[in-house]
C-alpha cells in the first residue's frame, strides 16, 4: 500500500538519487524532478519530470502536470563554477532562494495540500566556512548570522508551512557521499578517478591533501532514510536535525582501505591540487576508458564542481595551524527516533565498488 506521492527535487543529485530508491522501496509513489535524469537508478521506480527550478514559468508548468503530490523533498542546489568562492555570493544566494520560491508558488497554483516538506542545509549553517564552530554544533544554538542561502530558504518555509498546514523538517548533514557523478560536492568519483589515473601512470596512490583532521560523513543512503522517516514522523515535524553516519574518520586512516578497493599501491603523501590536475588528465582518462571498455565519459562530466571541493575537503595547502574542528551533535535526531547508522569506511568501499560495477571506474 502506497504511503503517498513524494516529489523529489534535485533528483539527479547525490541525495536525490538515493532518495528515489529509499522512498520507492518503502512503498511511495515517486516523482523525480531535475534538469537531467537520475543516474544508476531503476527507471521503473519513478516518474521523471525534467525541470529547471530557476525558471518560474517552467516550474509552474511542470508541477501542474505531476500526479497528486503529498510530500516534498527539496534536494535541489545551485553552485557557481569554482564552488567555494560562491558560498557567500549574492547571485548564488538569490538563485537558490528563487528555486524554492518558484516551487512553492507552483504548488500554490495547483491547490494541492502538501503534508510535509524536507530541506537540506549543512554545517555552513554553523558558519564552518567563516568562523570556528561551537563543538559540538547543536540545533538549539542561536543562528550564526552570515550571508547564506540556507537562511533565505529556511525563512521561506517557516512562513509557508504554517500558512498551508504543511509540516517541515530541515537536515544539516556533514560531508555527504553517494553514487553520483557530475555533482557539485561528491568526492567518490574524485577519489576513484585519482586512483585510476595514478595507477595507469605507474604512480602510487599518495594522499594529495594537507594537514590531518578528524571529520564526520553522511552516506547518501542514510540521508535518504532520514528523509523518508521525517516525511511521516510526528517527532520530525517542524524540527531541524544534524545527521552523520554515527562515527568519525580521518583521510589518511581511510587511505589503505580505498587503495585496496581500487587495486592501487599506496605511497607517501604527495600534495596535489586536484582542481587543476584532474582536468589536465583528459587524454590519460580517455586511454583508461578505451583500455577497460568503460562507459564513455570525460573527466569534466564526472567531476562537476567536486574537484574544487576535493581540495577543500582534503585540506590541500593547509598546515593545520588555522583550522578548527567541526563536529555536530546528533543526539536530537536519535532521541526523535531515527537511529540508523553506517560504518564510514565500509561506505567508501561500497560506493567506489558501485562506480566500478557501473563501469564508470576500472
Amino acid at each position: 500500500m502506497s504511503e503517498g506521492t513524494v516529489l523529489i527535487l534535485g533528483a539527479s543529485g547525490v541525495v536525490g538519487s538515493a532518495s528515489i530508491e529509499r522512498f520507492a522501496r518503502e512503498g511511495w509513489n515517486v516523482v523525480a524532478a531535475s534538469r537531467r535524469r537520475p543516474q544508476f537508478v531503476d527507471e521503473s521506480l519513478y516518474t521523471f519530470v525534467p525541470l529547471d527550478l530557476s525558471s518560474a514559468d517552467a516550474t509552474r508548468e511542470a508541477i501542474a502536470g505531476v500526479p497528486q503530490v503529498t510530500h516534498v523533498v527539496f534536494a535541489a542546489l545551485y553552485e557557481m563554477p569554482g564552488l567555494i568562492s560562491g558560498w557567500q555570493n549574492e547571485e548564488q544566494i538569490a538563485r537558490n532562494r528563487a528555486m524554492l520560491a518558484n516551487l512553492l508558488d507552483a504548488l500554490d497554483a495547483t491547490g494541492t495540500h502538501i503534508e510535509h516538506i524536507s530541506l537540506l542545509q549543512g554545517t555552513k549553517a554553523y558558519g564552518v566556512h567563516v568562523q570556528p564552530m561551537r563543538i559540538p554544533a547543536r540545533e538549539s544554538q542561536p543562528r550564526v548570522e552570515h550571508r547564506n542561502f540556507y537562511w533565505e530558504q529556511e525563512d521561506l518555509i517557516r512562513e509557508w508551512g504554517p500558512a498551508h498546514d504543511t509540516g517541515w523538517t530541515i537536515f544539516r548533514p556533514q560531508f555527504v557521499f553517494g553514487l553520483s557523478t557530475g555533482a557539485a560536492m561528491n568526492l567518490i568519483p574524485i577519489i576513484g578517478l585519482y586512483g585510476a589515473i595514478r595507477k595507469h601512470q605507474g604512480e602510487s596512490f599518495a594522499f594529495p591533501g594537507g594537514a590531518s583532521y578528524v571529520a564526520e560523513a553522511v552516506d547518501s543512503r542514510l540521508m535518504a532514510g532520514a528523509l523518508e522517516w521525517a516525511a511521516t514522523a510526528e517527532a520530525a515535524r517542524n524540527e531541524t536535525f544534524n545527521i552523520t553516519n554515527g562515527d568519525v574518520f580521518e583521510w589518511r586512516d581511510l587511505w589503505p582501505a580505498l587503495a585496496d578497493e581500487l587495486g592501487v599501491e599506496q605511497g607517501p603523501d604527495s600534495p596535489l591540487q586536484l582542481a587543476t590536475w584532474l582536468l589536465e588528465q583528459e587524454d590519460v582518462w580517455a586511454e583508461i576508458v578505451r583500455e577497460h571498455d568503460l562507459e564513455p565519459t570525460t573527466i569534466a562530466e564526472l567531476v562537476g564542481e567536486s574537484h574544487h571541493y576535493a581540495d577543500f575537503a582534503f585540506a590541500y595547502g593547509s598546515d593545520g595551524r588555522n583550522s578548527s574542528p567541526a563536529f555536530v551533535s546528533t543526539v536530537k535526531l536519535r532521541q526523535a527516533g531515527f537511529t540508523e547508522v553506517i560504518d564510514t569506511e565500509q561506505m567508501f568501499v561500497d560506493l567506489l565498488r558501485g562506480l566500478r560495477e557501473q563501469r564508470i571506474l576500472p
